[in-house]
């Protein structure tokens, strides 16, 4: 007869599983994927390093897990200012809120914010990276497109329109910047995003 693991065994692997992905998010946050490796991970989990090859196959598979789960949580918060339960905010006014949200969460855990986005990565992280800037690019074509139906932003191509604020974001943001982490906070950040909503409000009004 197969074996046939118990609530209890799926239970404990489960939040094994998430306990190498809360500690492994926590070294990305702090270092980078680049200087994330699974003998590291292993000693500040306090688990063997054949424990984690349990649940990830390789440092590949383990930076890919770890990204999706970041940036499942920080597609949340935009999806949620952009399409609040208060349906009396403007399109306009909840695009300026989606914007905020983005960048105060990005120049507020700035290292992280810089390897979701910029750092380099090897190819299975960079497909995730092009599914997240992706998920971002529908949630702006779908506000956009709702704007231009309720006649608050003019006729435009909404595909291109959600993909240039999604470049807009990440370069503004984290591109002119690079990696330094002194210079992000060196800025003046409310000026900073005052001035990237200004920009993306004009370009799609």
């Amino acid at each position: 007869m197969p074996y046939r693991p118990t609530e209890k065994t799926e239970a404990r692997k489960k939040s094994q599983q998430n306990l190498l992905l809360t500690t492994a998010l926590t070294l990305v946050a702090r270092q980078g994927f680049q200087n994330l490796t699974v003998a590291l991970l292993a000693e500040q989990a306090q688990v063997a390093i054949g424990t984690v090859y349990k649940y990830f196959d390789s440092k590949a598979e383990l930076c890919a897990a770890v990204f999706r789960s970041a940036t499942e949580k920080e597609v949340y918060q935009v999806q949620q200012a952009a399409f609040p339960e208060d349906k009396s905010l403007s399109c306009e006014q909840r695009l300026a809120n989606a914007i905020q949200i983005f960048s105060e969460r990005a120049l507020e855990g700035y290292r992280l914010a810089y390897a979701l986005i910029a750092e380099p990565v090897d190819a299975t992280v960079q497909h995730e990276r092009l599914k997240y800037r992706q998920a971002y690019a529908e949630i702006f074509e779908a506000l956009i497109q709702e704007a231009i139906d309720k006649k608050e932003f003019c006729a435009q191509d909404t595909e291109v329109a959600a993909a240039a604020l999604v470049g807009t974001l990440s370069e503004t943001l984290l591109g002119s910047i690079g990696s330094h982490i002194s210079e992000a906070k060196q800025i003046d950040q409310q000026k900073l995003i005052t001035d990237i909503q200004g920009f993306c409000l004009r370009a799609v009004k």
